[in-house]
């Protein structure tokens, strides 16, 4: 699929834009004061495959805290600002790779003009991110346009007194709680600013399984639409799961992979074994591999290695049984109870 050409920004030692690689985003829900906990979450994350981390800076001491927090984390840092432009320039002087303001709390257009001169001195970027439920009290009353138009005008009006006051390193987000209008939002955005970067997102979707079809319904319209430099998939759960979201959407869309694909079929009265938890099991364990393959699981011979000979690796089960097959291969025929062990063991020989 075709991606949008947006500008290249660099954050930290990470670039986006341009047709880099989508990179996925996460916040952390420490209390930023608290080193030790915040880089203990960030270093999570980053195992994980977190590309760049976002945290909540509501305080001075918040703001200084950034300076320890950098010299412990290899990932960009991102400083995420509310109501005083002033804890973005101390966030700024202790290191933050970007910075996020919302322009519906910040204080105005020229409460920006000395974070926008303090960034353009640090040579980093600002995400201008705008939220259905803070927009600009004048704006948000407008009876002559939807939603997502006074999304993308407030977005747009920041942009362009950005351009104005000569700082060009700018991504913007537009994010609503609802599919529809994110989506109506972001399509607008990218063609009233087709040269602008955009993280995109689904805010406050919810807890895991609501927030996940949620926001795989969201972004993926919008990431095979080309649209999307940065994302987070926005979870009422450990953030970790919003970066295993993260890359499981990308593999789908085959934007990036970097862990391995379970297919498993959904059984039906042919099956002769007890599928459900073998697949799960697989699962769970496939946690812990990082590499890019493809793995069946499938119940019965219907669904077996014909019709999934293009995984790397699968079993298709029998009565009481499977075989284990390697691109179509057979490989051996084990008991159902050794099944997932044996499984294991042959992705670990791939």
């Amino acid at each position: 699929m075709s991606r949008a050409n947006t500008r290249v920004v660099k954050i930290g030692d990470r670039v986006i834009g341009g047709g880099n690689p989508i990179l996925i985003q996460s916040m952390t829900n420490t209390k930023t004061e608290d080193v030790e906990a915040t880089v203990k979450q960030i270093q999570a994350l980053t195992e994980a495959g977190c590309d760049i981390i976002r945290c909540a800076v509501p305080t001075m001491e918040a703001a200084k805290a950034l300076s320890e927090i950098k010299k412990q984390i290899s990932i960009p840092l991102v400083a995420d600002i509310h109501f005083d432009y002033r804890l973005a320039i101390a966030a700024i002087e202790n290191g933050a790779d970007k910075i996020r303001i919302n322009p519906g709390n910040i204080g105005g257009l020229e409460a920006t003009v000395p974070v926008l001169e303090a960034a353009k001195a640090a040579g980093i970027p600002i995400r201008i991110g705008v939220n259905a439920g803070s927009l600009d009290s004048a704006l948000a009353e407008r009876s002559d346009l939807t939603l997502p138009e006074k999304l993308v005008e407030s977005a747009s009006s920041y942009v362009s007194f950005c351009h104005e006051q000569g700082f060009y390193d700018v991504v913007v987000s537009a994010k609503a709680h609802d599919v529809p209008t994110t989506v109506a939002t972001y399509r607008l955005l990218s063609q009233r600013m087709p040269e602008v970067p955009l993280h995109i997102g689904v805010t406050e979707a919810g807890t895991l399984f609501q927030g996940l079809i949620k926001s795989a319904s969201g972004l993926g319209i919008l990431l095979e639409q080309g649209i999307g430099d940065t994302m987070r998939i926005s979870l009422t759960d450990d953030p970790v799961e919003e970066i295993r979201a993260c890359w499981t959407l990308l593999s789908a869309l085959g934007l990036r992979r970097r862990d391995p694909e379970l297919v498993s079929c959904p059984t039906c009265g042919r099956c002769q074994v007890d599928l459900i938890p073998i697949a799960k099991e697989v699962e769970k364990r496939l946690r812990d591999v990082h590499r890019p393959i493809q793995v069946a699981v499938m119940g019965c011979v219907v669904n077996g290695p014909g019709e999934a000979a293009d995984a790397d690796i699968g079993v298709a089960c029998g009565k009481g049984s499977g075989v284990v097959f390697a691109h179509g291969k057979t490989l051996r025929k084990v008991e159902e109870a050794a099944i997932v062990d044996v499984l294991m063991e042959e992705i670990g020989n791939l």
